[in-house]
């Protein structure tokens, strides 16, 4: 394969169903090289009349909750239905190294070799919200490859990961009993965004804890929810294989009740997308008037408390 693929090489590759030309288009839209992100622009421009068909779904959860185990069990039950997954993981980055920190792939053993389904996971970077920088991207680039379904797994890592909800059709929020995750379930923050909770690892000696469990975060979400949608709750175990087509089944009976609710939701989700792509655009291009000797000067003013955060921040805003 050429090293340097032309815009055409990547639309041959997704009419041949090449799924390194799909990794590698992810690639292509992550990438911070000004030319790589206008061809990746273009694909996606090139690409939009395809998206749309497949059906999103969003997965979150604390570490340790379980979603991997659950992500590649659900997986692993659609792709023996004959349908085909995108799995979108994003990894929490290094703030040393710069690396990720977790290998989703590595943790998805049985459906990572599957022929139907895909996984790629990507660095969160800097970005808040759960998600990859580019994730609604590579959600499309997924879509116009004519995958039935794409999960996204975000971070895990606290109830700023939000974002997720903006880019999914049924967004899933997974909880643990006994691990602390009770308090959360009865804050305000994500619950009020999901559409539907899981309670993980139903099994062995859990099932009274599991049983309340679920009768106290129904209880919450009917308290916290004001848009008319008490999300339903389920529980099973992806490690036995229980309570999965339960879940399936719920998933399937809300793409069928809320068409109207899904397409309304994909116009906001695009208004949302819109404005994100403006406040980038605008942080670029005044950020690169400024040149690295300022900034590394600013800085050194800053640590050095010569100049206050409040007069270097002002000082650059003037110069912008």
């Amino acid at each position: 394969m050429k090293k340097n693929l032309s815009l055409n090489d990547y639309l041959n590759g997704f009419a041949q169903q090449d799924r390194t030309i799909l990794a590698k288009a992810i690639t292509l839209i992550e990438s911070s090289n000004k030319s790589h992100a206008e061809m990746g622009k273009e694909l996606i421009s090139k690409l939009l009349p395809m998206t749309g068909k497949s059906k999103r779904i969003g997965i979150s959860g604390t570490p340790g909750v379980g979603k991997s185990t659950f992500i590649e069990a659900f997986g692993k039950l659609l792709t023996s239905n004959k349908k085909t997954v995108a799995v979108l993981t994003v990894d929490p980055t290094s703030k040393i190294s710069g690396g990720s920190i977790l290998g989703d792939k590595t943790r998805m053993n049985e459906l990572a070799i599957d022929p139907l389904a895909f996984i790629r996971p990507s660095p969160s970077g800097l970005t808040l919200g759960g998600v990859a920088s580019r994730t609604r991207e590579s959600i499309l680039l997924c879509e116009a490859f004519g995958f039935d379904y794409i999960i996204v797994e975000t971070v895990g890592v606290g109830q700023s990961e939000t974002s997720v909800s903006q880019m999914v059709d049924i967004f899933l929020m997974l909880l643990q009993p006994g691990s602390g995750d009770d308090l959360q379930g009865i804050k305000r923050g994500i619950l009020e965004l999901v559409d539907m909770v899981i309670v993980t690892k139903d099994d062995g000696d859990n099932q009274p804890i599991i049983q309340k469990a679920c009768h106290d975060y129904q209880k919450a979400l009917h308290i916290l929810r004001h848009d008319g949608i008490t999300p339903s709750v389920l529980s099973c175990s992806a490690l036995k294989k229980t309570g999965l087509k339960e879940v399936s089944h719920k998933i399937e009976e809300f793409f069928s009740t809320q068409s109207d609710y899904i397409v309304s939701k994909r116009k906001d989700q695009n208004l949302n997308w819109l404005w994100q792509l403006v406040d980038e655009g605008i942080r670029e291009k005044y950020l690169s008037q400024l040149t690295p000797q300022l900034i590394t000067e600013t800085e050194k003013e800053v640590r050095g408390q010569s100049l206050s955060v409040l007069e270097a921040a002002s000082k650059i805003l003037k110069l912008i």
